[in-house]
């Protein structure tokens, strides 16, 4: 029971462990009636809502299992968690404006590229793949991107030929592409600034069409692995501080690499830090889910 999944709902954790006996995920109760009710105490306002639950005869209540999860301290606590099904019976059981908005997220989130993606992704940790990938090259990096969007798009590991911009920002032009992406590889990668450099200059060719972000992080992460015996613990990086230092470190890479440097890690083989490390790095990616018509 050692593989943890975070998935984001309005920019709040909803935290889900595997059982690999039953073959489904178990999602925890109290994260998820944080996001429908915006409680400050979501633990108290669960205990309310099972004591009136068990007075109503639901079933709902004795469906529930303890898995012990990582909590805000860091520590394991046993969570009552609930599968898929009894969540959507939860959900009808909690007044919430956001219920609507939650269901479809909650429901199809794993169908989406994305989460079809993110699951290889959780599988990369497993892989011998991980151990063949050329650390701090462009093949390296298209080995990533070939690995989590194999099947998903047509053009998985395949050097862009299109033009393309986000935010009024014009990556790399197509016909270039061959003599920056050269001049990217041969860039030092020995210290910590070179390899953040290296991995800003990377940020800049967005090489694919899509899905940069979530290949080079792996990038990044498999350099400092291999060169400084570090990782990134994403979890520690907040997703708006980070697309902000990421926007400005075309003109000036201090702010990320000081966001980078303070989330550096030594459990470069730890299952959980590489685990949420894929969350974290799909959250980046992942729209906002309310918006104002749905407050």
């Amino acid at each position: 029971m050692d593989k943890i999944s975070i998935r984001f709902f309005d920019d709040k954790e909803v935290r889900a462990i595997w059982d690999d006996e039953g073959s489904k995920w178990w999602f925890s109760v109290v994260d998820i009636v944080g996001v429908l009710t915006d409680s400050k105490d979501p633990r108290k306002y669960w205990t309310v809502l099972k004591t009136r639950l068990k007075k109503n005869g639901s079933q709902l209540t004795t469906d529930c299992s303890q898995f012990k999860l990582t909590a805000e301290d860091g520590k394991k606590r046993l969570t009552d968690c609930l599968v898929q099904d009894d969540i959507l019976t939860l959900v009808e059981n909690v007044p919430s404006k956001k219920a609507t908005q939650f269901i479809k997220w909650f429901t199809y989130s794993d169908d989406t590229i994305d989460g079809k993606s993110k699951s290889k992704a959780y599988a990369l940790f497993d892989s011998s793949l991980l151990d063949t990938i050329e650390v701090g090259t462009v093949k390296g990096l298209q080995q990533i991107h070939g690995y989590l969007f194999g099947g998903l798009y047509d053009f998985a590991g395949q050097i862009r030929s299109l033009n393309i911009a986000k935010g009024g920002f014009q990556f790399a032009m197509a016909q270039f592409l061959p003599e920056s992406l050269k001049t990217v590889e041969n860039m030092p990668e020995s210290a910590f600034d070179e390899i953040v450099d290296k991995y800003v200059e990377m940020n800049v060719v967005h090489p694919f069409m899509e899905g940069n972000g979530r290949s080079t992080r792996i990038w990044l992460d498999l350099m400092l692995k291999k060169n400084l015996k570090r990782c990134v613990d994403w979890s520690q990086i907040n997703k708006k501080d980070y697309l902000g230092a990421m926007e400005r470190s075309v003109r000036d890479s201090k702010p990320i690499k000081e966001l980078l440097k303070a989330a550096l890690t030594d459990k470069i083989d730890d299952r959980e830090v590489f685990m949420k490390g894929v969350d974290y790095s799909y959250y980046y990616e992942q729209e906002d889910d309310i918006t104002e018509d749905d407050e």
